[in-house]
């Protein structure tokens, strides 16, 4: 269990967005890869995030709480085959593409429990919940159905804060030291499906 590719973004607009009161939105969900198995850069990580990244709506991604955002690689497959599929897309997106800092392999949501600590060289960091997408994961995708999709398909990735920090890159490996292990990311998305699939039905 190791990190792929670390990645940052800065706060820009978002546009093409179908939400009924938004036609621009600013967003930190553009994200580019700052350090890769090819340049395993050291990237700094503090309390509220990796350095150099910015989050433009906290309620749904950063402070202490969301601070960082993983998502496992395996899920790009999924992503690309879809959007080839639905919105004719021909060139692939990679890593970063869909919001998250840290781009990991070796994890599914079901492997991955609320409390968990992870434990990446010096820098210690918690599972704290699963990511819920909104209308901007959308426009970000260029498909209106990307974060149903999200849901159903139950690949939403996690947030963790961060207990100490320090420095990472690509490449380090993953230790995992278990919490209570009651709720983990799968359970938590098949709960959420459940209560979108409860709105569908009023």
């Amino acid at each position: 269990m190791r990190i792929l590719s670390i990645s940052t973004g800065k706060i820009s607009p978002l546009f093409g967005i179908d939400h009924p009161d938004h036609k621009v939105v600013n967003s930190g969900i553009k994200k580019d890869v700052v350090s890769s198995l090819e340049q395993p850069n050291i990237v700094l990580v503090r309390k509220v995030g990796i350095d150099g990244d910015e989050q433009a709506d906290f309620s749904v991604h950063g402070g202490l709480e969301k601070a960082i955002y993983a998502y496992p690689a395996e899920h790009y497959n999924f992503w690309n085959e879809l959007l080839a599929r639905e919105v004719k897309r021909t060139e692939p997106i990679g890593h970063g593409f869909v919001g998250e800092n840290l781009s990991v392999e070796g994890f599914t949501e079901a492997d991955v429990w609320v409390g968990d600590i992870w434990q990446i060289g010096e820098v210690e960091l918690e599972v704290v919940k699963l990511r819920e997408p909104c209308f901007k994961f959308n426009a970000r995708m260029g498909y209106k159905g990307s974060a149903k999709a999200m849901i159903q398909s139950r690949r939403s990735g996690w947030y963790l804060k961060v207990h100490q920090g320090g420095t990472i890159k690509a490449g380090d490996g993953i230790i995992v030291t278990p919490g209570r292990r009651e709720t983990n990311i799968d359970m938590q998305n098949a709960f959420l499906l459940r209560k979108e699939q409860q709105k569908d039905l009023f």
